[in-house]
């Protein structure tokens, strides 16, 4: 309103890659614009949603790929999840109605994906609606793959799946877990034939360093759930994938006993996927993933340097651009990654706390003079910060009512 710039830290809560207006993704948008805006995928098709499927599922890290699209990450995780209960019932195996998931763990807000998920977010009202899971630990314990490999062990006849997010649990405030811990996952769901399900939606697209986490960490799952940078942060879609095994299971009669009844009327979109596809170019025509591995390095070594000594810092987790600064605050309720967050804003900084945990998520596109900039700027709020800061919170976006999920 005032005319201010903004340097968007947080890819607009996770979801921009390769920037704002940017000219390849908008053309595609105007072209397609031209053509057709939207047609139903339920019994019908789209060339440029079929042509952006095969595109996305060649990349896929799964054995020959099918995809059914939605409109957001919670979705593409309930899909998931139907489709992992369903993929037992059609070979008439009964009691594979359990999932294992991991403490920490955000999956959205759907029933499903809020049962699957660790609580928080204000899911506690929802608890009689959610239905129970086997938990392993959080990624904020080294063991908890191995408590997990040993559950499936224990449980593998009532388990439809396991459901993880490779590496990095961003909601929980940037826990990661060495990509290497996750191959045991891997072989303990295939040793004891559990379906893994992997939530891509905040890790993939590049986050990482790799266009997906699964690549990083080995895993070949059978479903993957994306969202968030899939278009770019241009517009709302989100896809599940599914690997062969899981897809032939529900051949058969034309709507008979073995289809997944399920659809959206906006999944499939044909401007997003016209979006979608030209991001997926872009991203291998301008070597982006190569700029992420580059600006990683230089984030960490700018953090290490001039955030890590701060006395008001606990820890700093970082995977790529996924990073979490943890604060030390003397007492409870003094706020400070609010504060913290209100001083970046008023300095042209976007960034956005979880509760006392900076939260650091750039585009993939961002240079060495922007990763400077968002550093000093988090250091000059974090040095600014004092034992009793607790008064009123002022400047631009720091009203706590707004947008609490963040």
């Amino acid at each position: 309103m005032d005319g201010r710039r903004y340097l968007d830290a947080i890819s607009s809560l996770w979801v921009t890659t390769v920037g704002h207006r940017v000219p390849r993704l908008d053309a595609a948008l105007r072209a397609q614009l031209d053509r057709v805006a939207h047609t139903t995928m339920l019994g019908h098709g789209n060339r440029v949603v079929i042509e952006f499927a095969e595109e996305l599922a060649r990349r896929l890290p799964m054995d020959d790929a099918h995809v059914i699209f939605a409109s957001d990450g919670a979705v593409a995780v309930e899909q998931a999840l139907k489709i992992a209960f369903q993929f037992w019932t059609n070979q008439g195996v009964s009691g594979r109605d359990r999932y294992l998931a991991f403490g920490g763990a955000y999956h959205g807000d759907t029933v499903g994906a809020i049962s699957v998920g660790d609580g928080g977010f204000g899911t506690d009202i929802f608890d009689p609606l959610r239905f129970p899971v086997l938990r392993a630990p959080g990624f904020d314990r080294p063991d908890a793959i191995d408590v997990a490999v040993g559950l499936i062990a224990e449980h593998a006849h009532r388990l439809a799946a396991v459901i993880v997010e490779p590496i990095v649990q961003g909601a929980a405030g940037m826990h990661m877990l060495d990509p290497a811990a996750f191959a045991a996952l891997g072989d303990a769901c295939r040793d004891h034939d559990v379906l893994l399900i992997c939530d891509e939606v905040a890790v993939g697209f590049g986050r990482t360093g790799t266009l997906f986490a699964s690549e990083q960490c080995g895993l070949r799952p059978d479903l993957i759930a994306m969202g968030k940078g899939i278009t770019g942060g241009y517009l709302p879609v989100a896809a599940t994938a599914a690997s062969a095994r899981v897809f032939d299971a529900f051949l058969g009669d034309d709507l008979g006993p073995r289809t997944l009844y399920h659809g959206h009327s906006y999944g499939g979109n044909a401007l997003g996927a016209a979006v979608a596809l030209e991001h997926l170019r872009l991203l291998d025509d301008e070597a982006v993933l190569d700029n992420v591995a580059t600006i990683a390095d230089r984030f960490a070594t700018a953090l290490d340097d001039t955030i890590a000594p701060l006395a008001s810092v606990r820890a700093i987790r970082q995977h790529g651009l996924m990073i979490g600064i943890e604060l030390a605050p003397p007492s409870d309720g003094l706020r400070w990654g609010r504060r913290i967050a209100a001083a970046c804003v008023a300095e042209g900084v976007l960034i956005r706390p979880l509760g006392d945990v900076v939260i650091i998520v750039p585009m993939l596109t961002t240079t060495a003079d922007e990763v400077d900039r968002i550093v000093a700027v988090v250091a000059a709020a974090i040095a600014g910060l004092t034992p009793s800061a607790a008064g009123p919170i002022a400047g631009p976006g720091s009203d706590p009512r707004v947008g609490a999920l963040g």
